[in-house]
This record gives C-alpha cells, sequence and structure tokens, in this order.
C-alpha cells in the first residue's frame, strides 16, 4: 500500500498536538493542524506553525459546522486526508459531585462528540480513496479511572469504546483505527482543567475535598522525580504507530515511564485477546483484518 502522508490532527496549538507535528514534520509528512480561535488566542501558536509549512485550518470541534468547513477545507489544501490523528481533549479536576450535567456536557462535547464529529467527516475522503489511518490520543484513565477527574475518565472510557467499534465497520474499506494511551505529562493540559461548577458541593467531604488542589499542587514534584516522562514519548509512539505495516497496528499502545502504564498493559492484553475469541464466535472475526 502506498505509504499514507497527509494527516490532519486537531488540538494543534499547544501539548501533545505541538510535539507530534514537531515529530511529524521531521519526516516529511504534509501537515493541516485544527485549532480553535487560530487568529485570536492562539494566533502566535498558528503562525509559528505557519512559518514551519504546517496548514491551519480553523476547527471547533463542537460545532458540526465548523468541522464540515475545516476538514473540507484540509483535505483541499492537503489533496487527501491519509490520517486523522483525534487529539483535542478537555479534562477535568475535582470532587465529582460538584460536577452538574452542563459540566459533563462540556468535557463529553469534545472528548466523545467531538472525535465522532471528526471522524464521521473525514471517513468519506478515506473511504473514497480505500486507504486512512484513525488514531486518537486518549488517556491511560480510560482504562483505570482516577479519582477527581469528575467527567474526563468517563468521556475517555467512551471514546476508546467509539475507536475500537471503528476498528471493525471500516476495515474493509483499508481504513485502521488505534488508540494511544499517555499517562499524566508535563503539559498546559494540566493547567486549563475544567473545574466544578458547584465546588460547594463537596463542603460535607472533610479532608477528602482538599485532595483534588493537592494532587494538583504536588504535579510539579512528581515529575521532577520523573524526569523521562517528557511530552517527546507520546510523539513518538504516535510516530512508531504511523509508520508501522498497514494493519498491523495495535488497538491500544501505552505511553507511560512512571507506573501506570505497566498497571494497564497487561488490561489491553486480555482485551484483546478477548475481543479476538468474540468476534471468532460471531463469525466476524474477518473485520479485524485491514483490507490492503
Amino acid at each position: 500500500m502506498e505509504q499514507l502522508k497527509n494527516v490532519l490532527i486537531t488540538g494543534a496549538a499547544g501539548g501533545f498536538g505541538t510535539v507530534i507535528i514537531e515529530a511529524l514534520l521531521t519526516k516529511g509528512y504534509t501537515i493541516t493542524g485544527a485549532m480553535r480561535d487560530a487568529g485570536g488566542r492562539n494566533k502566535q501558536a498558528a503562525e509559528n506553525l505557519k512559518k514551519k509549512g504546517v496548514f491551519i485550518v480553523e476547527i471547533d470541534v463542537t460545532s458540526d459546522e465548523s468541522v464540515v468547513e475545516g476538514v473540507s477545507k484540509a483535505a483541499a489544501q492537503m489533496g487527501s486526508i491519509d490520517i486523522l490523528i483525534n487529539n483535542a481533549g478537555l479534562g477535568a479536576g475535582g470532587i465529582q459531585e460538584g460536577f452538574t450535567a452542563d459540566d459533563w456536557k462540556k468535557v463529553f462535547d469534545v472528548n466523545v462528540f467531538g472525535v465522532q464529529r471528526m471522524t464521521r467527516t473525514v471517513l468519506p475522503f478515506m473511504k473514497q480513496q480505500q486507504k486512512g489511518l484513525l488514531m486518537l490520543i486518549s488517556s491511560l484513565s480510560a482504562r483505570l479511572s482516577v479519582p477527581f477527574q469528575g467527567p474526563y475518565s468517563p468521556s475517555k472510557w467512551a471514546a476508546e469504546a467509539l475507536a475500537e467499534s471503528y476498528r471493525t465497520e471500516v476495515s474493509n474499506f483499508g481504513i485502521e483505527s488505534c488508540i494511544v494511551e499517555p499517562g499524566g505529562f508535563p503539559t498546559q493540559f494540566i493547567g486549563s482543567l475544567l473545574q466544578p461548577s458547584e465546588k460547594e458541593r463537596s463542603s460535607d467531604y472533610g479532608a477528602i475535598k482538599d485532595l483534588p488542589d493537592a494532587l494538583l499542587a504536588s504535579i510539579k514534584s512528581v515529575f521532577e522525580a520523573n524526569p523521562e516522562q517528557k511530552p517527546d514519548l507520546v510523539a513518538t509512539a504516535v510516530m512508531e504507530l504511523i509508520e508501522m505495516p498497514h494493519g498491523k497496528r495495535p488497538m491500544r499502545t501505552e505511553v507511560d515511564r512512571m507506573f501506570m502504564g505497566n498497571l494497564v498493559a497487561p488490561l489491553n492484553t486480555q482485551l484483546a485477546k478477548a475481543n479476538e475469541k468474540m468476534y471468532e464466535a460471531f463469525q466476524m472475526d474477518h473485520l479485524t483484518k485491514v483490507k490492503i
């Protein structure tokens, strides 16, 4: 199969998006970076990427119209969309009871519905060319639910189920789906967590109510004690997946140099085996093989 070269990545303004783009540039990929407010709050980030040869499109993943318009521009700029990296995400931190239904909607609108909007808008381009790669930047907390993350962990669990279903449903079009599961990393993501709208709901939790803020306050020292936990690890994992033979990529890849990755890896191995047996039992194992 001809190498996949044209990449559309969401959340391009910072965090993992920036380091992934840098890695893609060193290997000569054609890249369109999608971000919100490219002419305002993220103007400097957009200008920096443009200087490096990255196309920029304005996409708000919570808007159907914005996604359709931005994806169409990306396809026109690059000639095709071979790889979609769903990287945009919204985190949350606090006592879960304090998060209202509207808080949950905000997180799910980015982390789940946004992934679905982007994927279903890109798929017609990939189906037409009978090749493509869908990649979800998820989290290890999609496999081990971590307290005080409110709607974040549940949203990542849901997004992974979405990516896993696509893995089999679009395999006959030559399209592959895979998931990258980073642990905690020192990025600006940590500093932009959604807080509970009703924080007062935690007033009767005693000492527990102070734990979310205490954990955030200690995160710097945690990363200092684990200097190998650098965002570049995520970019390296993404590049290794992209450059693997088509159809041979694992469903999930853990990226972590602390401890959670080692805990999650056996779970992912067991899940992969369970899925294999399930598809065999339902005589659908052919769907697990990507058309080459």
